[in-house]
């Protein structure tokens, strides 16, 4: 039977933190100089964005088992970078967290950019990958959760694609300041379950079990 309840959060998770629709902006101005090869540049950003994520959702907890760093501790970690992440979605500001102001210049002046800056930091980030690494976490080795997981960011994949591979069109449409709105509301979201990865955290470690 299918857990509802964790599907919604690895949907929403795995939507607010790529951000399909702010992908756009950065899109257009990462693949300014070579707008002939943008459709190609953004398959190439896609596909390595899905296999780092892929890969860290492998060996995520092994890494973190192997570091001697808790599921807890990090679920904690987690959920304050992601609360860093949507602060700045909240108020429409370039989060230093998926690419700073030199690694944007960079990107500008990169002849293919399809790796730096589209699929690492900007798609397949450290919010992303800490993402994955916690509802990995919270499968518990259940398959249909792990599928749950894997569907979800194949989703938020896809729709990224989607929107990348459109951003001329879709910013022609929806303009700077609707995609300004759709980022807020991502960003409302993901500060929601940023606090609860960090409740969870406090919740599951030893203090918070003996408090219990």
């Amino acid at each position: 039977m299918v857990d509802v309840r964790f599907a919604a959060t690895a949907f929403a998770a795995a939507f607010t933190i790529i951000d399909p629709v702010g992908m756009i902006p950065l899109t257009l101005v990462s693949t300014a100089s070579t707008p002939e090869r943008r459709q190609r540049i953004v398959d190439q950003a896609v596909i390595v964005a899905a296999a780092i994520i892929l890969v860290m959702g492998i060996i995520g907890r092994p890494l973190l088992t192997y570091l001697g760093i808790t599921l807890p501790a990090f679920t904690i970690a987690g959920g304050i970078l992601l609360f860093v992440i949507a602060f700045d979605m909240l108020f429409a500001r370039r989060t230093g967290a998926k690419a700073t102001d030199e690694e944007r210049r960079q990107a500008e002046e990169t002849e293919n950019p399809a790796v730096f800056p589209l699929a690492v930091p900007m798609i397949a980030g450290p919010g992303t990958i800490a993402t994955v690494i916690l509802l990995g976490g919270l499968t518990h080795g259940d398959g249909m959760r792990i599928a749950i997981v894997v569907l979800a960011f194949a989703a938020a994949l896809l729709a990224t694609w989607l929107c990348m591979r459109s951003a001329t069109y879709v910013h022609r449409i929806i303009g700077t300041t609707g995609i300004h709105v759709v980022t807020r509301l991502l960003g409302i979201i993901l500060a929601a379950l940023a606090v609860q990865f960090v409740l969870n955290g406090v919740v599951g470690s030893p203090l918070g079990r003996r408090g219990g």
